[in-house]
């Protein structure tokens, strides 16, 4: 595994925990049904690309003022 993937993994870890402290619960958990996860996971797709945009926005600005 590189540095990196190392990293990540860590961080995963580190997010579980939060999760867990911050929900009551795991991903083991069995009260949702799969379109509830499908939703959950959809709302956490939409929150990244509403940063990946913020993101390009900066950059955008960013070269803007280099130039």
């Amino acid at each position: 595994m590189s540095s990196i993937e190392n990293k990540v993994c860590i961080k995963i870890l580190d997010r579980a925990e939060v999760g867990e402290k911050k929900y009551g619960t795991t991903m083991d958990r069995t009260d949702l049904s799969t379109a509830e996860w499908i939703k959950h996971a959809q709302e956490e797709a939409m929150d990244v690309a509403v940063y990946l945009e913020k993101i390009l926005e900066l950059l955008t600005r960013e070269q803007n003022v280099k130039k």
